[in-house]
C-alpha cells in the first residue's frame, strides 16, 4: 500500500498473463478463468436449487433459468446498455397482454354460458375449458416475458451462458423438471444450450 493513492488499483502490477503463468506453474493448464467458471457455475447450481419449484410450469422454468444465470452475470459483471429498442418492445408487450387478457375474459363467458344452456354436449364444454386453459398459459408466459426482460435490460446473460457456466449443470436441471415432458425439455434444451453453442459458432465461421 505503500506510496498508492486511494483511487489507485490495488494489485496495479498485476496482469492476466502474469498471473496465468503463475498458475501454470501450480497446474498445467490452469488458468485465471478457471476460478470464475468455477464461482459461476456453482452461482448457477445454488440459484437453481434455490428457485426452482418442482411442479411450475414452462414459462416459470424459464424465468427461474433466466434468473438464476442473471445471478451468475452479476457476479461476473455482464453489464449491457439498456436496448434502444426496449422502450418499444415492452410497449408491444404490454399491448398484446391486454389483447390476451380481452380473449380470456370473453372465453369465461362464454363457458358460462355454455354451462347454462340445456343439452349442451359435455364434449363442448371440455373443448371449451380447454381453450380457457391455454389462453391463461399464454397470458401467465406473456406476463413471465415482460418480467424477465425489465430484470435483464441491463444485464448480459450470454456472455455467462456461453464461456462460463458447465453445461453439464443445466443439462441436469433439465433432465431433473420431470413434469415438463420431452418436447418442452427439448425447447429448453435448445434455448439454454444448443442455440448459444450454434450462434457462437456461426458467428466465428463469418
Amino acid at each position: 500500500m505503500k506510496d498508492k493513492k486511494p483511487e489507485s488499483d490495488l494489485f496495479d502490477r498485476l496482469t492476466t498473463s502474469s498471473l496465468n503463468k503463475y498458475l501454470g506453474k501450480l497446474m498445467e493448464g490452469l488458468t485465471a478463468k478457471f476460478f470464475r467458471t468455477y464461482n459461476a457455475s456453482t452461482t448457477l447450481q445454488d440459484q437453481l436449487n434455490k428457485l426452482t419449484e418442482e411442479k411450475s410450469n414452462l414459462h416459470d422454468k424459464l424465468l427461474t433459468y433466466n434468473r438464476a444465470n442473471r445471478a451468475v452475470a452479476i457476479l461476473c459483471n455482464h453489464q449491457r446498455s439498456i436496448p434502444k429498442t426496449f422502450n418499444k418492445t415492452m410497449e408491444n408487450l404490454s399491448e398484446r397482454i391486454k389483447s390476451k387478457k380481452k380473449e380470456v375474459k370473453t372465453c369465461k363467458k362464454e363457458l358460462k354460458t355454455l354451462k347454462k344452456e340445456k343439452g349442451i354436449p359435455e364434449q363442448k364444454i371440455t373443448v371449451k375449458k380447454t381453450k380457457l386453459k391455454r389462453l391463461k398459459d399464454q397470458l401467465h408466459g406473456l406476463k413471465n416475458i415482460i418480467t424477465d426482460k425489465e430484470e435483464n435490460k441491463q444485464i448480459a446473460l450470454g456472455t455467462s451462458k456461453l464461456n462460463y457456466l458447465d453445461p453439464r449443470i443445466s443439462v441436469a436441471w433439465l433432465l431433473s423438471c420431470h413434469n415438463l415432458g420431452v418436447v418442452n425439455t427439448m425447447f429448453l434444451l435448445r434455448k439454454f444450450i444448443i442455440k448459444p453453442i450454434e450462434k457462437n459458432f456461426n458467428g466465428q465461421l463469418t
